[in-house]
């Protein structure tokens, strides 16, 4: 199988985006994990499909595969990417582009500029829809490991999220403590672990440990996850800059059932073909 890609960037949180429409495309988990694999394959983070949808209103089907082989629902960064792919490969002249993922629909935005807002849904607090093991909703959570009790927040922007408020992300333990975390009980489909320096109001660093991937440059979701925890927390305006590894997103989010919205930029790398 001959397989067409291009790769992409979203503030260093790099994909291969793949054309499902104008190409029969069925890659399984070994196939996925080939790809993505830095040595071998072509490298990346998440592997992005792009399909037909089948549904009044969508223009496009957004499927996304984690570095691992797994499926999962969301991804913001890829997002950008993807408005920006349909537009360059002719897809759609569209700037205002409707997709469907597995956690729902979401609205792409193609700015003047370049850059791409994404409307990321409302999101959701809910433990049993998130999901997280709770008694109750609270906006933040303790949960005991490793000898020590860890306080985070929980929330899920289409794929699970926990966020730890940390004083210095440079020092965090994020190799060690982000995966204890990520598959502890209280996460029963496991969750991307965001650990949060916050430098005021309107400002926050951030480091993922991401499902399926290990830590990232940038992670979208996990950047609207931390801003929604620290404005419940007490700590965040609703316009936030995110500075991750890569780069830098804006966040806004307006609180209660409005959605979360993510402004940042793109970038194609290359493209180019490969045989499975």
């Amino acid at each position: 199988m001959q397989i067409y890609f291009t790769k992409m960037h979203g503030l260093g949180n790099d994909f291969v985006v793949i054309d499902a429409i104008n190409q029969d495309i069925n890659l399984n988990s070994e196939q996925i994990r080939f790809i993505a694999n830095r040595h071998f394959g072509v490298g990346c983070d998440q592997i992005l499909l792009v399909e037909t949808a089948d549904e009044e209103g969508i223009d496009f089907r957004y499927r996304i595969y984690n570095a691992d082989g797994s499926e999962v629902e969301q991804c913001g960064n890829g997002a950008r990417c993807f408005a920006t792919f349909v537009r360059e490969q002719g897809l759609t002249d569209k700037k205002t582009i409707s997709v469907i993922t597995m956690s729902g629909k979401i609205v792409l935005q193609v700015e003047d500029d370049g850059q791409v807002t994404v409307n990321m849904g409302v999101p959701v607090l809910s433990p049993e829809k998130i999901p997280f093991i709770a008694e109750q909703q609270k906006n933040q959570y303790a949960i005991d490991i490793s000898d020590q009790t860890i306080t985070l927040g929980a929330v899920s922007m289409g794929n699970p999220h926990g966020v730890i408020i940390v004083n210095d992300i440079k020092t965090a333990p994020i190799e060690t403590l982000g995966p204890l975390i990520q598959q502890h009980e209280v996460f029963p489909n496991q969750a991307n672990i965001g650990f949060m320096q916050i430098l005021d109001r309107q400002h926050i660093k951030l480091r993922v440990y991401e499902r399926g991937a290990g830590e990232t440059l940038a992670c979208g979701t996990g950047a609207c996850a931390a801003v929604v925890v620290g404005n419940l927390q007490g700590y965040l305006d609703q316009s936030v800059n995110v500075s991750l590894l890569g780069g830098e997103l804006s966040i806004y989010w307006a609180g209660g059932e409005s959605p979360v919205m993510m402004t940042g930029p793109t970038a194609t790398l290359f493209t180019g073909s490969m045989s499975l």
